[in-house]
């Protein structure tokens, strides 16, 4: 199936359908979104995102719904997939989705913006053709947090990735956004 681009109004009509499915099952699911669905959604710094990162439970209930949904609306496969779990860090910090755009038989998480700039910081992968990386995230986590100084968006990380430091990369986005932001 072709990459049709998810936008907000796509979500929330693909995932009220995925909700309406679980009460005709009896089921409650719950789902905890991650990377560009809640830039989307909850955000609204991107337009659309290609696919639905997420951790679904009951996982093996939930299965055939999700493909019962991609096929009634001509959506691929994975058009919500648990890839991200091995992203995650041992240590999450979750909130609620804002509101409840979908309905009974689906609970969703999202979250908090510093664990969503660790996990980004903890990729921080390039850009490459037809993948736009993790930069831009990072720049708008980082504008909306506001932190002053390396050490604090480094407390931020080790909050969540103890073990690891920064990767060049990230720090580099992380010294540019903080000279950026002093000089305006």
């Amino acid at each position: 199936m072709p990459y049709e681009p998810l936008t907000r109004p796509r979500i929330i009509q693909a995932l009220k359908r995925l909700a309406e499915l679980a009460v005709a099952a009896e089921l409650e699911l719950e789902l905890s979104l991650y990377g560009g669905a809640v830039f989307t959604l909850v955000y609204g710094s991107r337009d659309a995102t290609k696919d639905i990162d997420a951790i679904i439970r009951p996982s093996a209930a939930a299965a055939p719904l999700i493909q019962q949904v991609a096929r009634e609306q001509g959506l691929p496969d994975d058009w919500l997939n648990s890839h991200v779990s091995q992203f995650l860090a041992a240590r999450e910090e979750k909130r609620p989705y804002p509101t409840n755009d979908f309905g009974p038989g689906l609970r969703i998480s999202v979250p908090t913006a510093a664990y969503l700039l660790a996990l980004k910081l903890h990729a921080a992968r390039p850009s490459l053709p037809g993948y736009a990386g993790d930069e831009a995230d990072i720049r708008f986590l980082l504008s909306r947090m506001r932190p002053t100084t390396q050490a604090e968006v480094e407390e931020i990380y080790g909050r969540f990735f103890p073990r690891d430091v920064l990767k060049p990369r990230a720090t580099a986005i992380i010294a540019d956004y903080l000279a950026n932001r002093s000089s305006t």
